[in-house]
């Protein structure tokens, strides 16, 4: 998106006068397009009363979804400013243990060369693919 846009500023996000978005003012343009867009209180599945949305709740949401992208925890880390200790936490509270998860944790194990060895014993084949037949290893 930032691409296709004239450069006006080392910054991405400058006030009018072309200065660097300071905390007081960042929270404020939060909170104004939050109120505008209704998303101050919401309700989420399984919750019986609505909760309140932070700009931080985006960091939170970043590490998981990096990390649903095969991003490592020290990549995570780097990304969001987070310690690797605060991502495992952030991980292990939200991360969402999915089916689509558990199957590329699969795909990843079976496309190791590290797995090789173990995947050809339980495939019955030879370091070149080729099928054994029974009584032969």
């Amino acid at each position: 998106m930032l691409d296709n846009m004239d450069p006006i500023s080392p910054l991405i996000l400058t006030t009018k006068t072309g200065q660097s978005f300071k905390k007081r003012y960042f929270a404020s343009q939060w909170d104004d397009a939050m109120k505008a867009a209704g998303l101050q209180r919401i309700r989420l599945p399984g919750l019986d009363e609505p909760v309140d949305l932070h700009f931080h709740d985006l960091r939170g949401t970043a590490v998981t979804l990096l990390s649903e992208a095969r991003c490592k925890p020290q990549e995570i880390a780097t990304i969001t400013g987070h310690s690797l200790k605060t991502v495992d936490r952030i991980l292990e509270r939200y991360l969402a243990r999915t089916s689509g998860l558990g199957e590329q944790a699969i795909v990843n194990f079976e496309n190791s060369p590290r797995t090789e060895f173990a995947n050809r014993l339980q495939t019955g084949t030879d370091a070149n693919g080729h099928s054994k037949g029974k009584g032969k290893l």
